[in-house]
């Protein structure tokens, strides 16, 4: 932040300033706020809104003036974040005594438009406490909390610019607007049961449901209008609905959700089927702390990531004792009736935390519990196969008034079948959920713009964000050093985890998550975001970037828009711009020494038509240079080996030990037979050919290999990441048994080092299949067997670091790549770089996988002299058409197959 000096005037009595505040300072109470400290300080003046952030004309003694910047500097209220500061003087004037606010002007958008924020203590306490007058209001909100970036239609923000300008306030919401003293002082979005948005009961079958939207059918399809019975209390019928395992559509802050009873696993296996995800992990959501400790360990970490204003999906360790009793959790012993207590066996409780001295911390509160097999009252097809669940606390006043009727958790899902976008029109309703859900708990405020839920995990020793949306998102990220003179940008962003940044001088505006663009609705709803964002930011780019895969669909956006309006576009190489994300991130200058990049996904297409995956990069922001990689291994079927992790398996024998050493040497263990049920002639014969055989030095496909080994989504995996978060939890499990010491020397499974004709250093594979299945045949435990695996390849890595460093002047490793969301594999690479004495980066506000993508490659397209390289330099523009990111959370897009080329992982 950049505060300008206040003018020395010592001999004035009185003295004028204009002070211009930019950042996230509009839609956050900060105008109240700065009226509040004028009025305590003796300043006259006014403040106002503009497009670039806040105007204060403040007039007073020097003496006042400079208390006035400092506390402005210091003391913002909770939501908002400021950037810059700047006064200049003005003429006292006379007339002017007293402080007020005044109406916004218009103008370019310049500031931070604020994210969407959860219900706050206070409001919390208001709707809970029966003499107020928003008692069991679901609608409340103040300046702390409630929509913003949902309900915004332009800037600045005022209420007359949201959808809330079509709810005049009454006389008690007026008074509370305009009371300086009241925490709704210049609150937009405030109502109250008299005048603001009301909640109403839709039954979505198609032969009775009619939108929401329908004014003559409202008072017969809705309960609990103004003129219904409290008998008819829609949130209260809400609840009996989901307790008799009734599927219920819930519109929270950014669109449509899917809310059922966690504990009826007839009814958790239903809305699967509904939604065609056969074994993806659901979220869950909590009513408070006092519920998530009942199922789940939480550290202070994760305790503060779930109360904080973006109250964010948060990825926890699940308990294997019985749920504790009422009384040792403060909790009513009320439940439903209708939810049974399911059997649960859960596995053993894995952990791996690094400590920010990258030495490694075995939480003490994720330790493997004494009884790992007692019941747990949730159903087991949550998060089959995984110790971790994805929990939230409510986020909505709806979402907690829901939970004075419900005393078990919720799955709470997106509202959308797979693979498209949540659903925010209320006309749609009926025609998008009502084939999943029987009703719907909607209310009339509108929602301009889909916010799809955040993700994080604490790894490392800090929390990480996996998915930026709603309370991340569009929050600002500060440029690094050397970026102030750049004109404006905008990133397209990749294929899958689709986000696209705006940046300019200033900042850089990564979008929230966007969704994979293979779906035809969700390109739509991409496009149309784009668009949206463009003007609501005023934002006119003078230049595009976007990856260099010409088949993605942000390439062909690209190429249209610049033909359109006459734009230059740059192609940036994919893991080139996962590495200048985190560089960008960690605010590493524009002319920082290189570093060591470790990109770690899928697929990408990389020099002279290679697939990538597994990569190190001597890079910075104008250039890179790959120095080391996997060895590239055939991916038979191309695509297909993205879907079926057995293909993998194969493939890694046929490049290593051969097939004949893994039928002959291994012919008693169950996966050798499992393989003579597949077609593994053909695929052998594809191999020896090299028919639809693409080779491809991809992490992801190896950490698929290992998976397969140990019999984890062998034939198929449904979802992208099945078998890697399936080798992960057994790791973690493994690991978190070991000592500190133990994590330091167990033996890793070998990968060899060698150097390719290019000179380019080799990571091979081979060498650990022989082992890990020497270890199968003595009958190891599959979870050691995986740790071993993620501390070989963790020590692999570091090994090249090391190796590298001393041909190259580099002493900072950024790691980035989807497969750095595995906590066990950031954590041993992490620790191991860092008893090497390197300083390591990784992603914790930026997504590591596809979802930073963006911002990287705005970075690298804005840096002024990415053309333009020393004489001297080592280095060259990493001209490399890449892929997309593909680890446990990504998909592939294999050259060849257009159209049909992204497939679960």
């Amino acid at each position: 932040m950049t505060t300008t000096p206040l003018p020395a005037s010592p001999d004035l009595v009185m003295s004028a300033l204009e002070i211009r505040v930019q950042g996230c300072v509009q839609g956050v109470g900060f105008r109240p706020w700065v009226w509040q400290l004028a009025t305590a300080i003796g300043v006259t003046g006014n403040v106002r809104n503009d497009g670039q952030g806040v105007v204060i004309r403040a007039q007073g003694s020097p003496a006042q003036l400079a208390t006035l910047l400092t506390q402005l500097d210091s003391e913002p209220p909770p939501l908002a974040t400021i950037t810059g500061i700047a006064s200049s003087e003005l003429p006292p004037v006379e007339s002017i005594t007293d402080f007020t606010i005044i109406d916004s002007r218009p103008g370019l958008t310049r500031t931070d438009i604020a994210a969407d924020a959860a219900v706050c203590a206070a409001c919390k306490a208001e709707i809970l406490d029966p003499m107020q007058r928003r008692s069991g209001y679901a609608l409340t909100n103040c300046t702390h909390c409630g929509p913003r970036l949902s309900i915004i239609r332009a800037m600045p923000y005022d209420r007359a610019a949201t959808t809330m300008a079509a709810f005049p306030l009454c006389a008690s919401c007026c008074q509370e607007y305009r009371s300086p003293a009241d925490r709704r002082f210049h609150a937009q979005p405030i109502a109250c049961p008299d005048c603001g948005p009301r909640v109403s009961l839709l039954r979505l079958d198609r032969d009775h449901g009619v939108p929401a939207t329908d004014p003559e059918n409202h008072a017969a399809n809705f309960y609990g209008s103004p003129e219904s019975s409290p008998d008819a209390d829609p949130i209260m019928a809400a609840a009996e609905l989901i307790c008799a395992g009734h599927i219920v559509a819930i519109k929270g802050l950014g669109g449509y959700q899917l809310a059922c009873d966690a504990s009826r696993e007839d009814v958790v296996a239903r809305l699967r089927q509904l939604k065609r995800r056969p074994t993806r992990p659901l979220a869950l959501m909590m009513a408070d702390l006092a519920m998530v400790s009942r199922y789940c360990h939480v550290s202070p970490r994760e305790a503060e990531a779930l109360e904080s204003p973006a109250a964010p999906i948060v990825l926890l360790e699940r308990r294997k004792a019985p749920p504790m009793s009422a009384t040792d959790t403060h909790m009513s012993p009320k439940r439903p009736s209708q939810a049974p207590n399911l059997a649960l066996d859960i596995a053993p409780n894995p952990a791996l935390d690094i400590a920010p001295n990258l030495a490694l911390d075995i939480a003490p509160n994720l330790a493997p519990d004494i009884a790992p097999n007692l019941a747990l009252d949730i159903a087991p097809n949550l998060a089959p196969g995984l110790d971790r669940l994805g929990v939230m606390l409510p986020s909505t006043p709806l979402h907690l008034l829901l939970f004075r009727h419900i005393d078990v958790p919720l799955v709470l899902t997106s509202g959308n079948a797979s693979g498209e976008p949540q659903l925010i029109d209320d006309a749609r309703l009926t025609d998008a959920l009502g084939a999943m859900a029987s009703h719907a708990l909607s209310h009339d405020r509108g929602i301009v713009r889909r916010v799809d839920d955040s993700l994080v995990q604490d790894a490392a020793g800090a929390l990480r964000v996996l998915r930026r949306a709603r309370g991340f998102a569009p929050t600002s990220l500060p440029l690094p050093p050397g970026f102030e003179d750049i004109g404006p940008g905008l990133a397209l962003g990749p294929q899958q985890k689709a986000t696209f940044c705006l940046i300019d001088r200033e900042r850089a505006i990564l979008s929230p998550h966007q969704g994979d663009l293979d779906d035809p609705a969700t390109l739509d709803d991409f496009e149309h975001h784009l668009q949206d964002f463009l003007k609501l930011y005023d934002h006119r780019p003078g230049w595009l970037a976007c990856d260099r895969h010409p088949d993605y669909h942000t390439s062909h956006l690209a190429t249209a828009m610049a033909a359109r309006e006459g734009l230059t576009i740059t192609q940036v190489g994919h893991h080139h711009a996962h590495i200048a994300a985190c560089l960008g991130e960690h605010g590493r200058p524009l002319s920082a020494p290189t570093v060591l990049g470790i990109a770690l996904d899928g697929l990408g297409l990389g020099l002279n038509g290679e697939l990538w995956g597994g990569e190190c990069l001597l890079a910075d922001y104008q250039q890179c240079q790959r120095v080391a990689a996997l060895k590239a291994v055939p991916m038979p079927g191309g695509a297909a080996a993205a879907r079926e992790p057995w293909r993998n398996l194969v493939a890694q024998w046929f490049a290593g030990p051969g097939i004949d050493a893994l039928l002959g040497g291994y012919p008693q263990l169950d996966v050798v037979k499992r393989l003579g049920g597949m077609p593994l002639q053909a695929l052998v014969a594809m191999l020896k050919a090299g028919l639809n055989s693409p080779k491809a030095s991809s992490c992801g496909r190896l950490f698929d290999a290992v998976a397969a080994a140990l019999e984890l989504s062998f034939e198929h995996q449904h979802h992208e990441g099945e078998a890697a978060m399936a080798l992960e939890t057994l790791a973690a499990r493994a690991l978190a048994r070991m000592s500190v010491h133990d994590l330091g020397t167990a033996p890793g499974y070998p990968l060899d080092i060698t150097v390719s004709d290019t000179g380019v250093m080799l990571l091979d594979p081979a060498p650990l299949w022989p082992v890990l299945f020497d270890d199968l045949a003595r009958g190891c435990d599959p979870a050691l067997c995986a740790a071993r695996f993620h501390l070989g390849l963790a020590t692999a890595l570091a090994r090249v670091a090391s190796t590298l460093s001393q041909d190259h002047p580099f002493d900072t490793v950024a790691l980035s790549g989807g497969c750095f969301h595995n906590r066990s594999l950031l954590a041993l690479v992490e620790q191991r770089l860092g008893a090497l004495g390197f300083k390591v980066l990784s992603h914790r506000q930026v997504p590591a996988n596809d979802g930073g993508i963006a911002l990287g490659q705005a970075l690298i397209a804005a840096a002024p002299a990415r053309r333009q390289h020393p004489p001297h330099s080592p280095l060259h523009p990493c001209l490399v058409p890449d892929g997309h990111d593909d680890d446990s959370q990504e998909s592939t897009h294999v050259p060849g197959n257009p159209g049909a080329d992204h497939h679960d992982r």
